[in-house]
């Protein structure tokens, strides 16, 4: 019965609004035409809203776009201890959840864009009204809630609307965000608006955004900071801290104001906090060529472009590393890579450099060796001048070659590297090929020992002017850090082991091509006695290093070291008991780790796992092993790499560097002190550097200078130092451990007398 009476009750009350025979026959009509009219106006709206929110007025975003809204998501390059190393982006651009976002900037953001944020449904009717009310009265005051906002930047307009289009536009912008209301909630909301936006400087979405104002987290941002961030939203370049900061000032504080308007700042706090001036002593504006791990960074973009081709995402398509968000874990430790950059930037810039200039200021033909022609060091001018960026530029505009070479002649405005920083500057393109010659390279990779995992890497001295990379990608001559090999193959045979002495006199090779080689020595230290093998490759003896050639043949020699990661070409001929072979840092380094890994090769892992922008795991990575020797051989290789630093060639680690700690190590350096090498070992780190010319053709005229041990060693020596003080890293200052059998031979060679080499049989040797 109630239902029914409430039924009725609903049926008079609308005859009374429709009944109008109390009203004269022509006020009947017109109450009528306003009722028609009325319902017909409210008829219009529901289908009207309908038909854009089902897309018959245009395309809307679906609910699966709604559910999984699409933007261009910057792929991030993580350390292992979870520092964003930098982005491969269309837009740089990263999200972040709720819970990363400092209170302060939320409170900023409702406080000046949408007050009523937390009380509508998507349209804040409030503002409409006040906004049509000002269309006629001249007032001032947008419309638009924070969800509006949001579907604008998630769905854009596009351009050239119109009034109509950018009407109808509108209108889909409000069901957009009532959809947008029903689909996420408030907190969700305004994190996705904040990932959305444009703060100008290359930076797209808050945590972009913090990173390149402040240097920190969003999380991390001070009340201050919080509130520029919401100043410069609408106009990022006019109210641009950088290059107007006297607005972005005026509109951070009229920010805080609106903070303090609506209770989010209590007044003892805006009046202090209002006259701080703006910071940005911090502000970076972030690109490939910045930041840390830049030569990684990039030989991981080619890598990874190359994994996005074969691996695809569930509508078939193949990820892309400059949309997809994808997040690349890597094996780089943030603290060592800024170590080894310190490292590399310290000896280079402070020590080795302004050598280098002062050892050939005057000198003809610097920085290349005096015995080259003019035309050869034109070749070599013109050589880099035809890998230049701007020459293949102007090759691939179709430039004619002469008007390209007047080009390059002519002086022009330009920015060059220098250690204190670019410098402006006016010379030809020509003359800064010839300036940036003068610089020398460096390279350094650093692996955990057990993992393979590579803990820094540093592929030259500034990525900007310098790209090319002297870790994986170049191959230079590695003088007598190839010695090791020949050693290993020794001590796998069994018939060496450190101590024994054998003579230290020429050896003479037959050529199969007619004639004889013999290779020299460096000095004529102990020339003619018997040395132990220990205090030969210690002082680094070319003498011993041919005598095992002999014994053993370059086949022998090459086959071991293929069993641990060298796949550069080798030649086997004997002058690679020198060195002579052409491999890059990369490749030496991770040879070496061998010894510290028992015996056991790894090849070197840069990245462990990718995942989605949701977190969803896409891959996994590990390191390739094989068993390259026996872990005695490998333990007797430490011991005798010990004495090249306790007592050879890389003792200045202990009575210069004061590094007491046990290292293995082996200095390098080859004919004219072209390239200068140094890979040393610890228990829990391997390390190998090198340091050198663009060309072979430029380095220092003494050994003295130009030997890995001045040129390389000090690198490592530097970057050890902050390494061993740092707590964090854990790492070990202990030795190496022995192997789980007791070994086969004596390794103290202290009481060894030496002897006087005496009727040796030339022809064996």
């Amino acid at each position: 019965m109630a239902k029914k009476k409430s039924k009725n009750s609903s049926q008079g009350l609308f005859k009374a609004f429709w009944d109008t025979s109390a009203f004269p026959d022509g006020l009947k009509q017109k109450i009528r035409q306003f009722w028609f009219i009325y319902i017909g106006f409210i008829a219009f709206i529901i289908v009207f809203f309908a038909a854009i929110t089902f897309g018959v007025l245009g395309p809307m975003p679906s609910f699966e776009e709604l559910e999984n809204p699409r933007s261009k998501l910057a792929s991030e390059i993580i350390s292992v201890d979870g520092k964003v190393l930098g982005t491969y982006y269309i837009e740089n651009r990263s999200n972040v959840h709720y819970s990363d976002l400092a209170p302060s900037l939320i409170d900023a953001l409702i406080a000046t864009e949408d007050a009523r944020f937390h009380d509508h449904p998507g349209i804040d009717m409030r503002a409409m009204f006040r906004v049509a009310l000002g269309v006629f009265t001249g007032g001032k005051g947008g419309g638009s809630t924070l969800t509006q906002q949001l579907a604008k930047n998630l769905f854009p307009r596009g351009e050239n609307l119109g009034f109509t289009g950018l009407v109808f536009r509108k209108f889909k912008e409000w069901v957009t965000a009532v959809k947008l209301e029903r689909n996420y909630t408030k907190e969700e909301i305004l994190a996705m608006y904040l990932n959305t936006v444009d703060f100008g400087s290359q930076a797209f979405g808050i945590k972009s955004g913090a990173q390149t104002f402040f240097g920190k987290a969003p999380s991390e941002l001070t009340t201050e900071e919080a509130a520029l961030f919401v100043a410069i939203l609408n106009a990022p370049s006019w109210y641009s801290p950088v290059r107007h900061p006297e607005r972005a000032m005026a509109r951070r504080n009229l920010v805080l104001n609106q903070m303090n308007k609506y209770g989010y700042l209590e007044d003892h706090v805006y009046d202090s906090i209002v006259k701080l001036p703006l910071d940005m002593s911090k502000f970076g504006r972030m690109d490939h060529t910045q930041g840390l791990a830049t030569y990684l960074r990039e030989l991981l973009r080619n890598e990874l472009k190359d994994w996005c081709n074969t691996h695809f995402k569930s509508d078939g398509s193949p990820y892309n590393i400059y949309k997809d968000g994808l997040k690349i874990y890597t094996t780089i430790d943030s603290r060592m890579q800024t170590y080894a950059e310190y490292a590399v930037r310290r000896h280079m810039k402070d020590e080795l450099q302004p050598a280098f200039f002062k050892h050939w200021k005057g000198v003809k033909n610097a920085p290349f060796s005096r015995d080259l022609t003019k035309d050869e060091v034109n070749k070599i001018y013109e050589d880099a001048m035809k890998r230049s960026d701007r020459y293949i530029r102007m090759r691939q505009a179709g430039i004619s070659k002469d008007s390209i070479r007047r080009s390059f002649h002519t002086p022009t405005e330009m920015r060059v590297f220098s250690y204190n920083g670019e410098r402006d500057t006016i010379m030809s393109p020509f003359d800064s090929i010839r300036y940036h010659m003068y610089f020398l390279h460096a390279g350094l990779i650093s692996m955990d020992s057990h993992t393979g995992a590579v803990r820094a890497y540093v592929g030259g001295i500034d990525y900007k002017y310098f790209q090319y990379d002297h870790v994986k990608v170049s191959r230079r001559q590695v003088g007598s850090t190839f010695k090791p090999f020949l050693y290993t193959l020794a001590m796998q045979e069994g018939e060496f082991s450190p101590c024994t002495k054998v003579p230290n006199i020429p050896v003479v090779f037959d050529l199969p091509e007619g004639g004889t080689w013999s290779p020299k020595n460096s000095d004529d230290k102990r020339e003619g006695e018997m040395v132990t093998l220990k205090w030969a490759l210690a002082n680094s003896v070319n003498y011993i290093s041919a005598y095992l050639m002999k014994r053993y043949q370059p086949e022998a020699v090459i086959k071991i070291a293929r069993k641990m990661g060298i796949t550069a070409d080798i030649p086997p001929v004997p002058s690679i008991c020198l060195g002579t072979p052409d491999i890059s840092p990369y490749e030496m380094t991770a040879a070496f780790n061998t010894f510290a890994n028992k015996g056991v090769y790894v090849e070197p892992l840069m990245v462990t796992r990718i995942e989605d922008k949701n977190g969803n795991v896409i891959e996994r990575f590990t390191s390739r092993k094989e068993e390259a020797m026996s872990e005695e051989t490998a333990y007797l290789m430490l011991d005798l790499m010990k004495g090249v630093v306790n007592s050879g060639t890389g003792v200045r680690i202990r009575y210069k560097y004061k590094i007491d700690c046990p290292v293995a190590g082996k200095t390098g350096t080859t004919q004219n002190n072209s390239d200068g090498w140094f890979i040393g070992i610890t228990p829990d780190l391997t390390t190998g550097i090198w340091v050198g010319g663009e060309v072979r053709s430029i380095h220092f005229r003494s050994i003295t200078l130009g030997q890995g041990a001045s040129m390389a060693l000090p690198i490592w020596a530097y970057y050890m130092q902050k390494v061993y003080t740092d707590p964090r890293l854990n790492i070990s200052k202990g030795d190496f451990e022995a192997p789980r059998t007791p070994l086969s031979v004596d390794l103290d060679c202290t009481g060894a007398d030496e002897e006087t080499v005496e009727n040796f049989d030339q022809d064996e040797f």
